[in-house]
């Protein structure tokens, strides 16, 4: 089995290749099948890195030029820790390649665990590094985690459970973008495990997102930061045991300076039936003190929101703004011909939409003369009206349309939509202005289905395909998405604009859309911009529309199309290649950039 072992990790990109040319072959690449390209024999592939380190890598490591002297204060309350649990999280401590680290435990165990005395104590003698302290009772997590911070003596605080794992090359891998970044706070990715060298499901996190951990506390191990920062933010809050970490993360991300995510997973959970990685619902007093620690979070900030539990997913929680105002929203849709399809779009919002102080501009663009007659019967409408946009050249010209016509909008706030869309929720409108309210957000994406009711659009992910896909295109509705993607509020890099709001001062400060981009791409190069002018992008699952997509200017079928298509790839890659190159900073580089399913590379 080792050999086995060995092979698989020695072959891995060939693995993956053939499992993707088989199910290629079986499946295609349309629709669900895709799912397919990800899975062998049921289960996904995933090879984990492994515990033990080459010669070569641990003396590269042991040997690293480091300038600052960067000690670790590893915090890990104990509490009925099993003996040969203990013994494999100590000796991953022991086996790490940098040394400049204390390990402070403190233990709060029953009677009956006397061992884990007799344990400690004998290897605190043999190494000054470990710290050791006995509880005269135990305090619960919060208190005994301030038990070891009162213990410690580094300059850096990293927390760690006392019955998890540490790669090897976890400090290591922390201390190298403390020297070259002079980060104060360092989170990486991790996976889980029952047994030791048989690790699962591993997470691969995006970078520091406040509308993903505002949803979910999605960074949790292995929290890393400054022990300067705890004089800003105090210590673990007793009350708020059960989520005390969600907690501390969002009192040190609001003062920290530099946020670092380290894309590789350092860190390994171990599960057990009573343990929140197997089962969420395993302690549901998790939910109620997460809510709490979020709330007061917003309470800090002079933030008017508030958390709850979101339906069926207690640790995955939806936020609700107050919509301050009464803001006018400005609903702006292109059209050409197509009368069906506008109708069930202008029905749809006119019959659903709860929020009443809209107007809708339609951008009228070289319909025919019966389309101008159901424009007629829009005239009753007092906030409907119809732009004429006569344009140079009888090319489609998706981002100069829009440009024309949102001069006529009156509206703080603008919403730009397909006329092939029809929407689902009624308070569609008010779960995008609620998050275009906010001053650091500058676009708002929308869920977005085909009307085969599988998922169209939660979020565009850069450097897809080459240049950007849809996340978890073709997957059923009600789909959990990878770690809860699909079902909370966040951040992305991108959202299409069939259904998008931006502020119309957004909008103008960054010159609207990049006429060179036609047709495709100029909603995400849009994006792009709007984040580069300091704005953040957020996607609700919240607002639902159908998308009967690309029904308006057909598909790509012509040789003509093809070339606007190819041209628009190499013109929005010209512009972004470095940001291609670098990487989609709410995805992860482990994530496989040939589909859109959050698979592994």
């Amino acid at each position: 089995m080792k050999k086995i072992i060995k092979i698989l990790e020695k072959n891995r990109k060939l693995i993956l290749f053939l499992v993707f040319a088989k199910s290629f072959i079986l499946g295609g690449t349309k629709g669900l099948k895709r799912k397919k390209e990800i899975l062998l024999g049921g289960k996904k592939i995933y090879i984990p890195p492994t515990q033990k380190l080459s010669e070569k890598q641990r003396e590269y490591q042991t040997n690293y030029p480091f300038v600052k002297n960067t000690k670790f204060s590893i915090l890990v309350p104990l509490y009925n820790t099993p003996k040969q649990v203990l013994t494999e999280t100590i000796n991953s401590v022991l086996e790490q390649t940098y040394e400049n680290f204390e390990l402070c435990l403190v233990n709060g165990s029953d009677s009956g665990y006397e061992y884990i005395e007799k344990y400690c104590t004998e290897l605190s003698a043999e190494d000054d590094r470990i710290i050791y302290k006995k509880l005269p009772q135990n305090k619960g997590i919060s208190e005994n985690t301030n038990e070891c911070i009162g213990m410690s003596s580094g300059n850096y605080i990293a927390l760690f459970d006392h019955d998890d794992l540490l790669h090897p090359s976890a400090l290591f891998e922390y201390a190298k973008v403390i020297e070259e970044q002079n980060a104060d706070f360092i989170y990486c990715d991790e996976d889980k495990f029952a047994k030791i060298g048989k690790f699962f499901d591993p997470y691969f996190k995006p970078d520091f997102a406040i509308d993903n951990l505002r949803a979910n506390n999605y960074i949790c191990h292995f929290t890393v930061f400054k022990k300067s920062l705890l004089h800003k933010v105090g210590g673990f809050r007793k009350e708020f045991d059960g989520s005390q970490d969600h907690d501390i993360i969002l009192r040190l991300t609001e003062k920290a300076e530099k946020i670092v995510h380290i894309p590789k997973i350092l860190y390994r959970w171990r599960v057990s039936n009573n343990s929140v990685a197997k089962n969420p619902n395993a302690k549901t007093y998790t939910s109620d003190a997460g809510i709490r620690a979020v709330n007061q979070h917003f309470s800090r900030l002079n933030i008017n929101a508030f958390a709850e539990s979101s339906k069926n997913h207690p640790n995955f929680y939806r936020i609700k703004y107050k919509i301050e105002g009464n803001p006018l929203v400005s609903i702006l849709i292109p059209n050409y011909n197509h009368i069906k399809e506008l109708s069930r779009c202008i029905n749809s919002i006119i019959q659903k939409t709860t929020y009443k102080n809209y107007e809708i501009v339609i951008i009228e663009n070289n319909s025919n003369k019966k389309t101008f007659d159901y424009y007629e019967t829009l005239k009753s409408y007092p906030n409907i009206k119809i732009v004429i946009y006569n344009p140079p050249t009888k090319d489609f010209n998706y981002s100069a349309i829009n440009n024309y016509g949102i001069k006529f909008t009156s509206g703080e706030h603008i919403i730009l939509l397909n006329n092939d869309v029809e929407v689902i929720t009624p308070d569609w409108i008010e779960e995008m202005l609620m998050f275009s309210c906010r001053n650091d957000i500058g676009g708002v994406g929308a869920m977005l289905y085909y009307p085969n009711d599988t998922i169209q659009h939660a979020g565009v992910i850069l450097g897809v395909g080459g240049v950007a896909g849809h996340a978890f295109k073709y997957f059923p509705r009600g789909f959990d998405g990878n770690f809860g993607r699909t079902i909370i509020q966040q951040n992305y890099s991108a959202v299409t604009a069939a259904c998008m709001m931006i502020k119309k001062s957004v909008f103008e400060e960054i010159g609207g859309f990049n006429e060179d981009l036609k047709v495709a791409f100029n909603d995400v190069d849009l994006c792009m911009r709007i984040r580069k002018a300091g704005y953040l992008i957020a996607f609700t699952p919240y607002c639902e529309l159908y998308h009967y997509e690309s029904i308006s200017r057909g598909s790509e079928n012509t040789p003509e199309k093809e070339k606007r298509f190819n041209n628009e790839i190499k013109t929005f890659c010209t512009l972004w290649s470095k940001e291609l190159e670098k990487g989609d900073p709410y995805y992860n580089e482990n994530l496989t950039l040939e589909r859109e399913d959050f698979g592994y590379r």
